[in-house]
């Protein structure tokens, strides 16, 4: 009797287990529904797509590109239905919303209904997902059956917000990879990359009416190496930096996978290129700084004169001229006041604007900015201490210091980006750091990122509640000086939050999470992702790249 309880056991996990990955999408669907055989993909594979909307078209093509790259077969895209293949149905408005689908997979035919563009684009990727894993392959895959387990997926998403900060300013990271990094967050539907583009080490975008901003900025004298407490340098100069053009690619390529390239220029600390190459906007015109080739952060900030407000603006209007995004962010954490409480300048300041301390003052910086953003018809983002000496009208807040500037912002009634460093904060070690590449510190694995719950609805009142947008993981790269470095650092943890800033809180389960995973490996194995514990670097060693002299 024993005997056949454990076999009628072993065959019922073993049924779930088959469905798990029979059905791996990551991030899991709202609602999905089993059902029985499969659609096989003929090869002379039909797309039918509303007649006249471009945008609906141009996501059929994306799949049908990639169909013809990985089976060799390349698929037609016609206008109506097709009744043997696969048809976009555009929905009416109502409970799908700008970014749910259907996704309705028989034997005889796969529909994909949505009420926009980015809900088609979403139901893409679940139906990528439910293809064999060598759809993601960039050539051709011989001896796999092209086939669609039958189903019935209902989806959209818990949060609007969902994103990835990268940061370019410690280390640059090159276009290619850019790109790379913006598919793989809207394979997980993820829809906003904000990308970190000034720092102390390193001014990144090329802005025109100030071009010393990259002739100096963009480049420091050294880089350090190995531990923060080894205080070591390589010596070498590095730097790098983004023109225009290819800012506007970058943000064009994204427009075409529903991601929003969201910028940040820093201010006002964490500005030492920005004082290298234009010291007048800092403490003293005459000292002299290059740009820092220490990690961390420095006494050397903006000051609130009205000429660095000038230079601000001429620098925020070519950002916004180059970034379409509704928000814009301004950084404003990490400012020392040292400076300013030495300076009789921002002492005199303080007394005329009626500021109490420093940390008003800062305040009073971000109030301009956030003024003079909101008159162009943007929205200023930023860290929380932007909380600090009273939070700016129109501000939106990035809560990076745990939940509590969130749960403050929120009950101020300003929007919110849950991005704590308790969950969010990929540049932490991710298993024991004995056997890891050097890292920041902290210890944050798989399992404590996937537990994160951003809607703190113990410390808000429902109305509050609605001012958490969403949430977001963030790189930092003061370890990370390669691109493999990086994927090591962020996969499988950002895949993680995406499913947290997807999937319904009740329908996450870490162990479902987990065994979805396995089979989501062979999927980032064809895309040469360099995730953790990936077969591409298992033994990944910390190593510098040459330096880049600037472009």
């Amino acid at each position: 009797m024993k005997t056949l309880l454990t076999c009628l056991l072993v065959m019922v996990l073993s049924a779930q287990l088959f469905a798990q990955t029979k059905y791996a999408i990551l991030p899991k669907p709202t609602r999905l529904e089993e059902k029985s055989g499969s659609f096989m993909v003929p090869a002379k594979l039909a797309i039918a797509v509303p007649a006249g909307n471009d945008n609906v078209r141009q996501i059929a093509q994306l799949l049908a590109d990639q169909l013809a790259k990985s089976s060799g077969n390349t698929p037609t895209i016609t206008t109506g239905k097709a009744s043997k293949g696969i048809s976009f149905v555009l929905e009416k408005a109502g409970s799908l919303g700008a970014e749910g689908y259907k996704l309705m997979v028989s034997p005889k035919n796969i529909t994909i209904a949505a009420e926009q563009p980015q809900g088609f684009f979403y139901g893409v990727q679940s139906l990528m997902q439910l293809m064999p894993s060598a759809v993601f392959s960039p050539t051709k895959v011989a001896g796999v059956t092209w086939s669609v387990p039958a189903c019935v997926i209902d989806d959209r998403p818990r949060y609007s917000y969902r994103g990835s900060m990268l940061d370019a300013g410690r280390n640059f990271m090159p276009v290619p990879f850019i790109k790379k990094y913006i598919d793989l967050l809207a394979l997980h539907k993820m829809n906003t990359f904000h990308w970190h583009l000034t720092e102390d080490q390193g001014w990144r975008i090329e802005i025109k009416k100030y071009p010393k901003l990259t002739q100096i900025g963009s480049i420091r004298p050294k880089s350090m190496i190995g531990k923060y407490s080894d205080n070591a340098y390589d010596g070498k100069p590095y730097g790098g930096f983004y023109t225009q053009d290819e800012v506007r690619d970058v943000v064009k390529y994204a427009q075409s996978r529903y991601v929003t390239v969201v910028p940040e220029i820093e201010m006002p600390g964490h500005s030492v290129a920005v004082l290298a190459a234009y010291p007048e906007f800092g403490s003293n015109p005459d000292k002299i700084l290059q740009v820092s080739s220490k990690w961390g952060v420095h006494d050397e900030v903006l000051f609130p004169r009205e000429e660095t407000f000038t230079f601000l603006q001429d620098v925020l209007t070519e950002v916004m001229d180059l970034f379409p995004s509704q928000y814009i962010h301004i950084g404003g954490d990490e400012c020392p006041k040292t400076q300013w409480k030495q300076s009789r300048f921002c002492q005199d300041l303080m007394k005329k604007e009626g500021l109490k301390d420093e940390h008003e003052l800062q305040s009073y910086f971000i109030r301009r900015i956030d003024k003079f953003i909101t008159s162009k018809g943007r929205r200023m983002v930023g860290w929380d201490e932007i909380l600090e000496g009273g939070l700016s009208p129109n501000a939106t807040v990035m809560s990076w210091r745990g939940v509590n500037g969130g749960v403050a912002a929120a009950r101020q009634n300003h929007d919110v980006i849950m991005t704590p460093n308790t969950y969010c904060y990929l540049d932490y070690y991710q298993a024991d750091a004995k056997t890891q590449p050097i890292a920041i510190g902290g210890f944050l694995p798989l399992e404590k990122v996937y537990s994160f719950n951003p809607s703190v609805t113990d410390s808000l009142t429902a109305d509050q509640s609605k001012h958490v947008l969403g949430v977001q993981a963030n790189i930092w790269t003061e370890y990370m000086p390669t691109t493999q470095y990086v994927e090591y650092m962020t996969f499988p943890r950002l895949i993680a939050i995406a499913e947290t800033a997807w999937t319904p809180s009740d329908g996450k389960n870490f162990d479902d999470f987990k065994q979805r995973l396995e089979a989501h490996k062979k999927r980032l194995n064809y895309l040469n992702v360099n995730y953790f514990g990936s077969p591409i670097n298992n033994t990944f060693q910390y190593q510098w790249p040459k330096a880049v002299a600037g472009k």
